[in-house]
This record gives structure tokens, C-alpha cells and sequence, in this order.
């Protein structure tokens, strides 16, 4: 599928698989894709960041190839290893067979049959539906050593496996980073890329991406669940909740047959939106009665 040709058609087009996007996050990811340049996206966790990414392979209708950062990934968990049972197992066969030429087994134990193929080398294949999207999810997870490989992976799209040589992509992949912002990325990655700060959404746009995720939500439901939410961000908590947290909460208020909050269904579901016992300690009880009535008080009666 084609590239959108304006940003208008960048927002129909993510709000047509259930991502509603500002008209800042769908202008900086169509220039991403027009300008072949990689999106990074900064921002609290729960906003929605890693299922842009998601988002634009369904759209575009490409493969979506994720790697997952964390505190001491390196080259090898990134881009490839070797099968090493694989290949004890052949030299074994070869010896037991009386078969094992020396130059030929080297060349055989070092060839694509035992490569394992690990995110960034799967993004420089050819890939029959067009150029992949590449999600490095939560590259402040990764250490600084990483982050400089990365760096010239994605400058070159390229890379070198010494017993093989070095693999270009045929097609840039479409990149999306993401970030916590647990630490901060040097400023050498964020140049390479269009970068973009992903905030907390207000009431009306949350409001949507809650209706676009969770239709089956009964209307006074998801008011009094977005409200309740977004005066929990106000806060003195931990972990503020993110956009995902509301989306699971409303699940969860539905498999439990209910149309609205009280007391008692948020004593039982709290959880689903906090994720840390000092926060829920916090909030729970009279804490929780007056955020409900604050959040009943700018609402209005029930229609």
C-alpha cells in the first residue's frame, strides 16, 4: 500500500485501524515516511508510542519486526548468532559418516543454514510486502555502547557479518524508536531522526481512542473511566496511568456488566489502572469517593 499524500490522510488512515492521533504525532510520522527518516518518539509509558509503530505496518501493510531493548543487549542478540547446537550436530554427522572435508564443512557451518536471523538483519532482507517496519522499542532500556552500534546500522542500513561479509538493505526499513525516557539518548541518534514528545492526551481525544478500542463501552462508562483517569494523573502517584491503563480498565468494568463507577467496583478494580501498591493505597477509599464525585460534579447528571 502506498505512502498517505498529505497529513489529513495520515490521520484517516491510523483512526481507520483504531489509532487516534493529534494532528502533531500525524504530521511528524508522515514526514517520517516521506522523508525516509526514522521517528522517535519520547514520552511516559501507556501513550501509546510502540502502537504507532504497530499501527503503521497494518496500515501500510507491512511486516512489523520489533526489537525489544534492554540493560545489556549487544550485536548479537541484535542482528544475528550462530546455531552452535545446530552446527556441533553437523560436525558430529560429518565425522561419524566419514564425510567431514575440512574447507567445505567450515564453509557449510558458516553459511545461511546456520544463521539465526535476529531483528535489525531480518530488517535488511527484501520482504515481499515492501520494506518492513522497524520498532526499537525502549532504547533507554539499552546501554550507551548499543546505542553508538545503532547508530551506524541505522545511518548505513547495513550489516557486517564477518563470516559472511556485509548485507544491505535492498529498501530502508520504515524505523520507530521509542523511549521512557528512563535516561537520556545522545544527541548523535535523536540528529538522525524526526523526533516527536508524546504526551498524556486530554479529555476529548482520550475519549475518542477510549470509544475507537472499547465501542461496546456504555457512553456514561467511558466519560466517568476518562475523567476518573485523568484526574488520577493529577496526582502525587508513582506511575501515573497511561492510555493503556485506561483502555484496560474500561475492559475490565465491562466483563464485570457494568455501565458506571461507584465506590465499590473501583475498591475491586483499581489494580487494572495502578500498578504499584503505595499508589493504590494512596487512592483507595475516601480518596477514591471524592476523585468519583469530582468526577460526577464536572459531568453532570445522568442523561
Amino acid at each position: 500500500m502506498d505512502n498517505p499524500r498529505s497529513i489529513d490522510a495520515m490521520q484517516q488512515r491510523l483512526g481507520a485501524e483504531g489509532y487516534v492521533a493529534a494532528r502533531p504525532l500525524a504530521t511528524v510520522a508522515f514526514l517520517s515516511l516521506t522523508l525516509g527518516r526514522p521517528l522517535f518518539l519520547e514520552g511516559e509509558a501507556g501513550t501509546g508510542k510502540t502502537e504507532i509503530a504497530k499501527t503503521l505496518a497494518a496500515t501500510l501493510g507491512r511486516d512489523l519486526i520489533r526489537l525489544q531493548c534492554y540493560e545489556g543487549l549487544d550485536a548479537t542478540a541484535a542482528v544475528y548468532e550462530w546455531n552452535f547446537a545446530a552446527q556441533m550436530i553437523a560436525i558430529r554427522t560429518a565425522e561419524a559418516t566419514g564425510t567431514a572435508d575440512a574447507a567445505a564443512l567450515n564453509r557449510d557451518l558458516f553459511g545461511p543454514d546456520f544463521l539465526i536471523e535476529r531483528p535489525l538483519l531480518q530488517a535488511m532482507r527484501p520482504h515481499d510486502r515492501g520494506a518492513p517496519v522497524l520498532l526499537i522499542d525502549e532504547i533507554d532500556r539499552a546501554d550507551e555502547p548499543f546505542e553508538a552500534f545503532l547508530l551506524e546500522a541505522l545511518s548505513d542500513f547495513q550489516v557486517t557479518i564477518p563470516e559472511i561479509g556485509t548485507i544491505r538493505a535492498p529498501e530502508p526499513p520504515i524505523v520507530v524508536l521509542t523511549s521512557n525516557r528512563t535516561r537520556e539518548i545522545h544527541d548523535a541518534l535523536k540528529r538522525r531522526c524526526l523526533y516527536h514528545w508524546v504526551d498524556y492526551p486530554d479529555f476529548e481525544r482520550e475519549m475518542q481512542i477510549l470509544s475507537a478500542r472499547v465501542p461496546e463501552a456504555a457512553a456514561r462508562l467511558a466519560q466517568e473511566v476518562t475523567a476518573f483517569v485523568q484526574r488520577l494523573r493529577g496526582e502525587d502517584l508513582f506511575k501515573k496511568p497511561g492510555v493503556a491503563e485506561t483502555i484496560d480498565w474500561a475492559k475490565c468494568l465491562i466483563a464485570l456488566d457494568a455501565v458506571a463507577l461507584s465506590p465499590e467496583l473501583i475498591a475491586d478494580t483499581l489494580g487494572a489502572v495502578l500498578k504499584y501498591q503505595d499508589d493504590i493505597a494512596r487512592i483507595e477509599g475516601s480518596e477514591a469517593a471524592r476523585l468519583l464525585d469530582e468526577v460526577r460534579a464536572s459531568l453532570g447528571p445522568v442523561a
